[in-house]
């Protein structure tokens, strides 16, 4: 089999593993594996093939890779998901919530509550903020704070 052939598959192989990956390592790598294959199209020898791929794939690991994962996570806004998004909002108290606990309702869903601090307790009617969530449970306190 023709060696640039085998460059080729190497290269489909690197670039299919990153997609499991997803680190952009696999990725450069398979950038390299072309650089070798461009070497044993010119007829080159083994030898500098091998260090075509090295040479490409550290290129694009120094150089490309720095730039594109920083394209990545900077051009995606921070998105909260889950309960997350629960955090901050407020909620009206439908059994008296204490430090033990009590429920709340957030437009159609009703959840567990406790306060954050001994002591503190909020009447039905009361509205309060969502200071984060344990579980099932959200801890609420004083939706002026």
């Amino acid at each position: 089999m023709a060696a640039w052939l085998l460059w080729l598959i190497a290269a489909g192989l690197f670039a299919g593993g990153e997609v499991f990956t997803l680190d952009l390592v696999l990725l450069m790598f398979a950038g390299g594996a072309l650089g070798g294959m461009a070497v044993a199209l010119a007829g080159g020898a083994v030898a500098f093939q091998l260090l075509a791929f090295i040479a490409v794939s550290l290129a694009l690991l120094a150089v490309v890779r720095p730039i594109a994962k920083r394209h990545l996570t900077e051009r995606t806004p921070l998105q909260l998901d889950g309960v997350d998004v629960l955090v901050g909002r407020t909620a009206t108290v439908t059994r008296a919530v204490d430090a033990a606990g009590g429920r709340i309702r957030m437009g159609a869903d009703e959840w567990s509550a406790r306060t954050q601090y001994e002591g503190e307790a909020y009447a039905v009617g009361t509205t309060v903020r969502i200071l984060q969530i344990q579980g099932a449970t959200a801890v609420v306190g004083d939706a002026l704070e």
